[in-house]
């Protein structure tokens, strides 16, 4: 590919995503090259882009939007500016790649479809682990039917000290949206759900509760806690979600809780012909065979690329085919509902159905 043709990207967010993504696609310079970054913190943003040798620096996404020397834009910030920041950028054209959640709630997903609906731009949400080794074994394994009908899953995250940032946005409600669930649960909720086939949710019977963070308890190592700040979020979710075809699908979450776990993501899945498990960087396909119980275990390869070079390689494919990538804005929106119908679950302490409309 030539300089002349390749993807011009720029990047809203100098934070921790923001240089994770900085360093996937500065790996891939014969496809894309990264020409701006974008950040109110601006000494963050010069610092990756010194890191990484990126050409412009600016203090607002505002500015990184209008730059006619940005094809696409790659958006890592709080939860609260994505559904923004994201319409803004479709309506000037540009192409996006939306950290997850890609809504900090339902109403915020149904604005950034909406925007999708009326562009002909690639919008795509992050969900990385959709990439993961692991689970793109299991997923080919579904495709070629060796599972059967999938009627249930089981699929989680317990970390047992590691709240992010206490009293930064990721614990306060109004710029985070929630807590584990929103942050790590939807990872699990968007891999599951994909990995069943995408069934669509119909209802939820949901718990959140937070009996560490209000007492500064259970603090983990990412982010920098801030004690002058609030926590009014979860700390450990549970939810049992039903499907229109039948299947259900049971999810826990937490940043904290006293049990023993060893801090990897789960999956379980249940097939009529067969099943499959996720934990971490392995595996396990499981079936009946003479009568008799039978597994495959399945590894990452040594070699693996990770999951985020083959997520940002997607983006850029989806651009230059004009396909639509893995990770739709509908698959983005799904998370959305379903995790605005726990909290809501939870409140109510009721079963609360999910509301489609895009109204």
């Amino acid at each position: 590919m030539t300089i002349s043709n390749k993807i011009r990207v720029g990047i809203i967010g100098a934070g921790n995503i923001g240089g994770v993504h900085a360093g996937e696609f500065s790996k891939l310079a014969d496809e894309c090259e990264i020409t701006a970054i974008a950040d109110i913190n601006l000494s963050a943003a010069e610092e990756k882009a010194k890191k990484f040798g990126i050409a412009n620096v600016l203090g607002s996404a505002e500015e990184l939007i209008q730059r006619s020397d940005v094809d696409a834009v790659i958006i890592g910030v709080p939860n609260q500016f994505h559904a923004p920041i994201a319409t803004q950028a479709i309506a000037a054209g540009k192409h996006v790649l939306l950290e997850k959640p890609m809504g900090i709630s339902g109403d915020a997903a149904r604005q950034i479809v909406k925007a999708s609906q009326a562009s002909d731009k690639v919008v795509m949400v992050a969900h990385q682990m959709r990439w993961e080794s692991v689970p793109m074994q299991i997923k080919e394994q579904i495709d070629r039917g060796e599972l059967g009908k999938i009627y249930s899953a089981k699929t989680g995250w317990f970390r047992r000290k590691g709240i992010p940032g206490w009293g930064t946005w990721f614990t306060q409600s109004n710029q985070s949206g929630g807590g584990p669930l929103i942050d790590i649960g939807v990872h699990m909720l968007d891999l599951a759900l994909y990995l069943m086939g995408n069934p669509k949710p119909v209802s939820v019977y949901g718990a959140t509760y937070a009996e560490f963070g209000p007492s500064r308890k259970g603090i983990g190592s990412w982010g920098t806690p801030d004690w002058n700040g609030t926590y009014d979020v979860e700390d450990l979710a549970t939810a049992l979600i039903k499907m229109e075809d039948g299947s259900t699908l049971s999810l826990e979450v937490s940043w904290a809780v006293h049990m023993d776990t060893d801090n990897s993501p789960f999956i379980h899945l249940m097939g009529s012909e067969g099943g499959a498990s996720y934990r971490g960087a392995s595996g396990k396909l499981l079936t009946e065979k003479f009568d008799r119980p039978f597994e495959t275990e399945l590894h990452k390869a040594d070699n693996d690329e990770g999951e985020r070079a083959r997520l940002s390689r997607h983006f850029l494919a989806c651009i230059r085919e004009g396909k639509q990538p893995i990770t739709t804005v509908m698959s983005g929106l799904t998370n959305n509902l379903v995790l605005d119908a726990i909290y809501e679950s939870s409140r109510t302490g009721n079963e609360v159905k999910l509301d489609w409309n895009l109204n």
